[in-house]
Order: C-alpha cells, then sequence, then structure tokens
C-alpha cells in the first residue's frame, strides 16, 4: 500500500484512474514550451507523459490522512456512474475505487472528513452514489468541507460564466447539492482547523475557492496543493497555468506564493494528479524552483499494474 508517515499523520494514495487524459501538453498547458518538455522528457515519461500518445498522464487518486483518531479523505476523484457529456475520459465510469479504498482500510462509513479541496469534476465525484435513482452521500457520517467560494461560484443558480466552461455540468447537481442538502457540509472562508495537525488555508487562482490543505506535525511538513499544479513542469517553470486556470493571473501569484513556502520549511508538495512519486521535495532555483527529490510513494500502485485503471475507465 502507498502510505507514508510524516509526524503523527499517515497519509495513504488510494487510486481510482491513472493513464492518459487525451491532452497534448500545448493544449493542457498552452503557456509551456515545447522546449521545456523535451529539456526533462528523460524524467517527465512515463509518470507525466504517456510516451505512446504524447498525452500528459493524470492520476485521479485520494489522499487518506489518519489524524488524532480521524479518517479523513483528501478529494474524491471523478465517481462512478456520473453524466459527463463534455468531458469524455470521465464520463460514466465504472471503476474499483471504493475496492480499493477497502484495500486501505477504508469503509465508508469509517470517513470522519471529506476534503474537496475546489469543486472540480475530479475532486467531488465520489462525494455521491448513485442508490436506484438518486444520488446520496457516499459517505454518511462525514462532514464535507468545502470552500464556500466555490460553492457559491459552481452553484448554477448564480449563473457564473466560467472559464471551464461546460466541462463541469451536472457536477453541482449531483456530487455537491446532495451532501449539502444532507446536512455535512460545512462551508467554509478565510481558513479552517482541521486539528493540531492540519488545516485548510485559501489558495485562490486555479478556482475562487481552490485551497491547500497544510499539514505540520513533529518536524514534518507538507502541503496538499490540489491543482495548484497538474504536472511537475509548472514546479521547474512556475508561471505556467494549466488550460482550466479561471484566473490565469492570480493562479500564478498563488502558485510562487506556495512554491517558496514549501521550499523555505521544506514542506512536501502533493498534488491532486501527479502519478509516478506522487509529490516532491522542491528548493529555490534562481528566480524559480526545482525538484530536490521524490516522495517515498511507490511510482505506480499495485505493482506498477497502470493499463488497471485505464481498462476500468
Amino acid at each position: 500500500m502507498d502510505t507514508i508517515t510524516l509526524g503523527d499523520v499517515t497519509v495513504t494514495r488510494v487510486w481510482e484512474y491513472f493513464g492518459p487524459v487525451d491532452m497534448t501538453p500545448d493544449v493542457f498547458f498552452p503557456e509551456s514550451s515545447a522546449k521545456t518538455w523535451d529539456d526533462h522528457r528523460s524524467w517527465l515519461v512515463p509518470g507525466f507523459l504517456d510516451a505512446r500518445t504524447e498525452s500528459v498522464n493524470s492520476a485521479i487518486q485520494t489522499w487518506v490522512l489518519r489524524s488524532e483518531g480521524r479518517t479523513i479523505l483528501v478529494d474524491t476523484g471523478v465517481g462512478n456512474h456520473k453524466d459527463r457529456p463534455y468531458a469524455p475520459v470521465w464520463n460514466r465510469l465504472d471503476t474499483d475505487f471504493l475496492g480499493n479504498l477497502a484495500r486501505a482500510g477504508v469503509r465508508p462509513e469509517d470517513v470522519d472528513i471529506v476534503i474537496n479541496t475546489h469543486l472540480h469534476i475530479d475532486h467531488v465525484g465520489w462525494n455521491t452514489y448513485l442508490d436506484g435513482r438518486t444520488w446520496v452521500p457516499t459517505f454518511p457520517n462525514a462532514t464535507y468541507l468545502m470552500p464556500k467560494a466555490d460553492f457559491d461560484y459552481w452553484n448554477p443558480v448564480n449563473e457564473h460564466k466560467t472559464h471551464l466552461g461546460r466541462g463541469n455540468q451536472n457536477v453541482f447537481e449531483d456530487s455537491v447539492a446532495p451532501v449539502h442538502q444532507a446536512g455535512l457540509t460545512h462551508l467554509w472562508e478565510d481558513g479552517h482547523r482541521i486539528d493540531g495537525n492540519l488545516r485548510l488555508e485559501p489558495a485562490p487562482g486555479h478556482t475562487p475557492g481552490s485551497s491547500v490543505l497544510r499539514l505540520e506535525s513533529g518536524t514534518d511538513r507538507a502541503l496538499f496543493v490540489g491543482d495548484l499544479m497538474h504536472s511537475p513542469v509548472q514546479i521547474v517553470e512556475p508561471d505556467t497555468n494549466s488550460c482550466f486556470c479561471e484566473d490565469p493571473a492570480e493562479a500564478r501569484a498563488t502558485r510562487r506564493r506556495l512554491l517558496g513556502s514549501a521550499a523555505e520549511d521544506n514542506s512536501l508538495v502533493i498534488p491532486a494528479h501527479l502519478g509516478g512519486h506522487g509529490a516532491a521535495e522542491v528548493v529555490r532555483d534562481g528566480g524559480g524552483f526545482a525538484i530536490k527529490g521524490w516522495a517515498p510513494f511507490s511510482p505506480y500502485a499495485e505493482e506498477n499494474n497502470t493499463e488497471r485503471y485505464i481498462e476500468q475507465a
């Protein structure tokens, strides 16, 4: 099992999907250069770039934290049986995510807290499951922590015009509203202390309510940065946004600020979607940053059997 210990907190990676997302680097990261990907190709392949298709590889995964006696999930992936007409790679999936979660020792009723770092399609999907014809909370005993700024932004009644356009269609209705209507959500603003080891902080730009989870336990530090970066290329070129950032200028500023914080206190940077080793230590490098080393997660789950996740999708 992909587990490390940081201070008094254990961190386990649970996979839903790993593989190409049918987007080449120039589409996914329109501000990056082909030279950057060529210069770093030796370590981008295979964890972060598919050599066969030249598509960006993405991991859809949940981080399971056990802290102060509670079980905490960081992001909940895409989910099963969900209509995603404008995101074909995620449309009506049928994966064994709950089985993978069980193999990590977690039953849905065991979960105390669900953290949605932001409310995009691939971060809230397993908030709910289909029971007959009704979407119901997957984790019935949990408090779902959602940034209020994103809740308001993606709520269809507010009719915001978003950069993502129709890509998030149906997501609020089937993965956010049902848990809110069940009285399980806590919509936080400005920051939220979870326990003595963990706190949520605003990290806007990718979405208005994007957040990071800061872990500080003993001498260990980590930042779960959500979609602050989708690829380690954004560490070595921190001004590079993905095509999904709602406020590009704010996303760049937030990314630089948090990478600077990680470099200063030696925090492990744990993005939502990195395959490969999943997390990195960073250092300052001139006006940017460099990767000092990788976390001790195994490069791939289930004895490197990545095709398993592609087939299930």
